[in-house]
């Protein structure tokens, strides 16, 4: 197969990923139909928390997942929130993990041939600060409440092992949800 084809089959296949995933996550929130599911776990408590958690990691689907947890958290334990919700997550990560691993890191490299710059991208990727510096803000970015695909994203692109990448994403996405809990709890 000719190497260009075979890039632009993974363009094409990875805009396609994206396309359905927002179209999917756009009918989720015009029928409101995550809306009812995480409102109808928050009965549930734990496996509330955990189903919450997974969609805590997506950009689509993390304001209403915030908006559960905190109040799965007011009613209950924050810290079995936060365990249950960081397993949940754990999940939602590995999902998009496995997307974004290796494609990323192929992709970027792809680009850096073509810059003017890429001799000096190159050395930049091969840094071990640099690895450093893309785990610790993937962490902090899988800890906020922000959407996780951007941390998820640097730390495929440091080319992490899944079993310590399931750990740091544990981790992380314990500290953040308990800061939810404990937020939703002082309000």
């Amino acid at each position: 197969m000719n190497t260009n084809n075979h890039k632009n089959n993974f363009l094409l296949k990875d805009g396609a990923i994206i396309v359905l995933s927002i179209f999917i996550a756009v009918i989720l929130v015009k029928t409101k139909i995550l809306t009812e599911i995480l409102i109808s776990t928050q009965k549930l408590k734990l496996l509330g928390s955990f189903i919450a958690g997974m969609f805590f990691t997506s950009v689509f689907t993390t304001a209403p997942a915030m908006v559960t947890l905190g109040e799965i958290a007011r009613a209950n334990s924050i810290v079995l929130t936060a365990i249950f919700g960081a397993m949940g997550a754990v999940v939602g990560d590995i999902i998009i993990f496995r997307f974004i691993r290796d494609r990323l890191s192929e992709h970027l490299l792809e680009l850096a041939k073509h810059q003017g710059a890429g001799k000096r991208f190159k050395v930049l990727l091969k840094l071990k600060y640099f690895r450093w510096l893309t785990f610790l803000m993937g962490g902090l970015s899988i800890a906020s409440p922000f959407p996780d695909e951007l941390g998820i994203g640097l730390l495929g692109f440091s080319k992490m092992r899944t079993q310590w990448f399931i750990l740091l994403s544990f981790v992380f996405n314990f500290i953040g949800i308990l800061l939810i809990g404990l937020v939703a709890k002082t309000l």
